[in-house]
């Protein structure tokens, strides 16, 4: 597989599936093999008790990036013997009572976003003083240890948008749009002022409404038509990056269209060019090792990342790379 240009180093966190598998090269074999076995047949490939590990995220209905997320969880759950249990909402108030829910249930662990940190900051710290760990994932790294979570998987927005700002400098633009599609999430705010830090040329910002595609691609379209000089278009979810590629046209723009994450679709488009570059920070990757980190914390008291985040990305993928990764990509896994 091509290599990847990769801005941070996530060995930490492929470390501990590795360290799972053995030390030897035989014995991991084995250990993969037997992993494999117990998912296909829907077996634990452990005997320890069958904890709950609840899973609540920001998602709204639809989004395929946490499709990916909820698969590589389960698929550890299977492993590690875990009964879990996902819900989700995009709206704040009801994501924090999805928690307080999860709390009564009087759940074994609790995995959650932190996208609007203010509004989980209660449910998460009632889900603390019952004694329930909490890992956080793909939102919320900055608050995440002082909202008492033992950890947090998945990639630092920032320097995530930093390394935007630096391909779009490699590929010589100059105006580019950042196309937030959630208002209110920190995270997404992050990523395009991170764009913004380390691009030389003008970044604007544009809102849009992420449950309405169609006025999404009209509220898109509209700034392609007005600013003929925009050269780039930054969406920052998989499936708003079609989205912006049907503006594109509408618009007659040749602005090109880059996206944050990485799906099915998004690795078609770059193979055949419609795409520029995608920033993946492997969600898969995120739930699976959310899980893993659950029940290794209740079987050994292990903790990940010495306070600090495990980060997941980001990676650059272009059209060199998209080939390698679309079998991933259309099993669900990246």
């Amino acid at each position: 597989m091509a290599r990847f240009r990769t801005w941070v180093g996530i060995a930490l966190a492929g470390a501990l599936s590795v360290s799972l598998a053995g030390c030897s090269s035989t014995g991991g074999k084995r250990a993969e093999d037997a992993r494999k076995a117990a998912a296909a047949q829907g077996r634990a490939a452990v005997n320890t008790p069958r904890w709950t590990i609840a899973m609540i995220t920001h998602s709204g209905d639809g989004d395929t990036f946490w499709d990916i997320v909820q698969s590589g969880a389960e698929q550890a759950a299977v492993k590690d013997n875990i009964n879990f249990l996902y819900s989700h909402d995009d709206e704040a108030q009801q994501q924090a009572q999805l928690v307080d829910a999860a709390v009564d249930k009087k759940v074994d662990g609790i995995i959650v976003t932190l996208a609007k940190p203010d509004a989980m900051k209660a449910a998460v710290a009632r889900a603390e003083k019952a004694g329930i760990p909490v890992v956080t994932v793909n939102s919320g790294s900055e608050v995440s240890k002082a909202f008492g979570a033992l950890t947090h998987i998945g990639q630092d927005e920032t320097i995530a948008g930093e390394a935007v700002g630096e391909e779009l400098n490699e590929r010589g633009r100059k105006k580019a749009l950042c196309v937030l599609h959630e208002q209110g999430n920190v995270g997404h705010e992050q990523r395009c002022d991170g764009v913004a830090k380390t691009f030389h040329g003008t970044l604007r910002k544009l809102y849009v409404n992420g449950t309405n595609m169609p006025d999404g691609q009209s509220a898109i379209g509209a700034k392609l038509q007005a600013d003929k000089s925009l050269d780039a278009v930054v969406t920052l979810g998989a499936p708003y990056a079609d989205t912006a590629v049907k503006a594109r046209t509408d618009a007659g723009s040749k602005a090109e269209i880059d996206t944050f994450d990485l799906n099915a679709g998004v690795a078609a488009s770059l193979k055949n060019g419609t795409l520029g570059f995608a920033v993946d920070q492997q969600p898969y990757l995120q739930g699976y090792q959310a899980v893993d980190l659950l029940w290794l914390y209740k079987y050994n008291g292990d903790v990940l990342g010495g306070g600090k985040p495990v980060l997941t990305g980001p990676q650059i993928i272009t059209k060199d790379q998209a080939s390698a990764l679309a079998g991933y990509t259309e099993r669900g896994t990246r």
